[in-house]
């Protein structure tokens, strides 16, 4: 009959009034070495020994988190947006180009070259000379 009606907001507690919060000790205050005092984060002040369910729903609620997910989706609509087929800076097309005229290498190994090079470009924005120095001697000299 004496209990209180239990408020919103924290964790569930247990019925018996003689198990006081591991923490605070019942105190409902924690102090630190410096001298200030701040609520329990166990028991949220309210001093009795919260339950422990063992398990903590985190589940994601909201509806954005339902939507398709990736680097190429828009953020508005939701629609999926077509990855680019060739590279897109001067720099980039021109090393695809190169790496498309290359006769040593077989198809396979210029689709994955040109992949590379539009992945370099959605990452780093440009070729770089390092990047373009490295696909270059992969690709062999340029044909004549």
């Amino acid at each position: 009959m004496n209990e209180q009606p239990r408020r919103g907001g924290g964790p569930a507690f247990s019925g018996a009034a003689d198990e006081s919060c591991n923490t605070c000790g019942g105190d409902r205050r924690i102090g630190n070495s410096f001298g200030l005092t701040t609520t329990c984060p166990s028991c949220h002040g309210s001093g009795r020994k919260a339950e422990s369910t063992g398990f903590h729903d985190v589940t994601k609620t909201k509806p954005s988190h339902y939507g398709p997910t990736g680097s190429n989706v828009t953020a508005g609509k939701g629609q999926v947006v077509a990855k680019p087929q060739w590279p897109v800076s001067f720099g980039g097309a021109a090393l695809a180009t190169q790496v498309q005229a290359s006769p040593k290498l077989s198809a396979d190994v210029k689709s994955k070259l040109i992949r590379e090079i539009i992945d370099h470009e959605a990452s780093h924005g440009v070729c770089t000379q390092t990047f373009i120095k490295k696909v270059r001697k992969q690709a062999g000299p340029p044909p004549a």
